[in-house]
């Protein structure tokens, strides 16, 4: 079978065993350096992709892509509005809201809580909840009967259960006979939900008619209206859009202004880490440079034979590429197996070191999500196997140019 001389002679050398151990060690330090950076490059990215993800399927999925409230009043008639704002085909749905602070206390404990009252059948079409539900459902909020789903850790807190009495205290005092007094109100526990997020700490659903009579607004009366655009990315500029065309006085806020600088600083973390492990496969470069010019170095006699038998300076340069290309695909190839392994089932190795150790390393008290998330992208995988490759190539250019200007009667002259 004919083979180019080049890759024949160069497939040889790298196959061939060195009586230079240390040349030999040092391909494989090569090797395994751009293995593991390519792998741990795959492993950090899916990650983060991951991080990002969860962002905006769970923290995005509960809270509102955008919402349009009037200044300093309430929002009367707001049907009307709804109808002509899901007249635009970039909006998906929307719902009603009414939104209050302040604690919830029962047995000693309290808690300060977002009181979001909503409307069940609206709040389904714009909010991921229905599918978190661990106890209850949306239909638990019965107009009336002053029933409160409670995030999974905020009834941890409180240590309330469905069918417990909790009482609502909000930050507005009323004047009685015994004096000026917090408001308060009794609402009963009959729902619990979890999406593994902050929110399940600090947020907490009424009826929306509940919510309003508890704020003492006017039948029909809401806070304000929430909207689900098709695309969230652009819900900022849409939602600002569709005010001016309503033509009316509205204050509009949108997801960039609660929890942008949440995914801004992923993004940002995304760009620095895979940054900063590049220079891994910098260094795994940096060996092949090293191993080729001893390997120069250490086939000078060869090299002046292969020109004394006719092998041009282009032969020569290109046998000593191939050999750093060949370090460069073998690291790369192994890389990209270990870090797709590792990023197809990091979730369930962490989660199970957790069970094994009895710890948690990612709380929801502190951080955003409870568990470690990963998903692994095309793009991520096409981009990190280019840049490895090319690096390689590049690292091997220097070296084969250098076993190119070797002169065979200098490099015969001691033999």
């Amino acid at each position: 079978m004919f083979k180019p001389f080049s890759i024949f002679v160069g497939l040889r050398y790298t196959a061939a065993k060195r009586g230079n151990h240390f040349i030999s060690f040092i391909s494989l330090v090569s090797i395994l350096g751009l293995m593991l950076g390519v792998a741990a490059l795959i492993l950090v990215l899916s990650v983060m992709n991951g991080f990002d993800r969860e962002l905006r399927q769970r923290i995005l999925g509960m809270v509102p892509h955008a919402t349009l409230s009037p200044y300093g009043a309430k929002l009367e008639s707001w049907q009307e509005v709804a109808a002509e704002l899901e007249a635009s085909p970039q909006v998906i749905a929307t719902a009603p809201f009414v939104q209050a602070q302040g604690m919830l206390t029962y047995a000693g404990h309290v808690q300060g809580v977002l009181l979001s009252g909503i409307d069940p059948i609206h709040e389904a079409r714009v909010s991921i909840i229905e599918d978190h539900f661990k106890e209850g459902g949306l239909e638990v909020l019965v107009a009336g009967e002053y029933n409160i789903i409670l995030g999974d850790l905020l009834a941890r807190y409180l240590g309330a259960q469905v069918g417990d009495k909790i009482t609502l205290v909000l930050p507005e005092a009323s004047v009685s006979i015994a004096g000026i007094v917090p408001r308060l109100k009794r609402f009963t526990v009959a729902g619990i939900f979890s999406v593994g997020a902050e929110l399940d700490a600090s947020l907490a659903y009424v009826h929306i008619e509940d919510a309003a009579r508890v704020q003492r607004m006017l039948p029909g009366q809401v806070d304000g209206i929430r909207l689900e655009f098709t695309d969230l990315f652009q819900a900022p500029a849409l939602v600002r859009s569709l005010a001016r065309d309503l033509n009316r006085p509205l204050q509009v806020t949108d997801w960039t202004r609660t929890h942008g600088n949440l995914f801004q600083a992923i993004q940002l973390e995304k760009r620095m880490i895979a940054l900063l492990l590049f220079l891994i496969v910098f260094v795994a470069a940096f060996n092949i440079v090293s191993t080729l010019v001893m390997v120069v170095t250490d086939k000078r006699a060869d090299i002046a034979i292969l020109r004394t038998m006719g092998a041009t300076p282009g032969m020569i340069m290109r046998i000593f590429m191939v050999q750093g290309v060949v370090i460069g695909l073998i690291g790369t190839t192994l890389g990209t197996l270990l870090g797709i392994v590792l990023a197809l089932t990091v979730s369930d190795l962490v989660a199970g070191i957790e069970s094994l150790l009895g710890i948690q390393f990612l709380s929801a008290e502190v951080y955003f999500i409870s568990y470690l998330p990963s998903q692994l992208q095309v793009n991520d995988l096409v981009t990190i196997i280019t840049t490895a490759l090319g690096i390689s190539f590049f690292a091997t250019l220097y070296p084969a140019w250098k076993a190119s200007r070797t002169q065979p009667a200098e490099a015969l002259r001691y033999e």
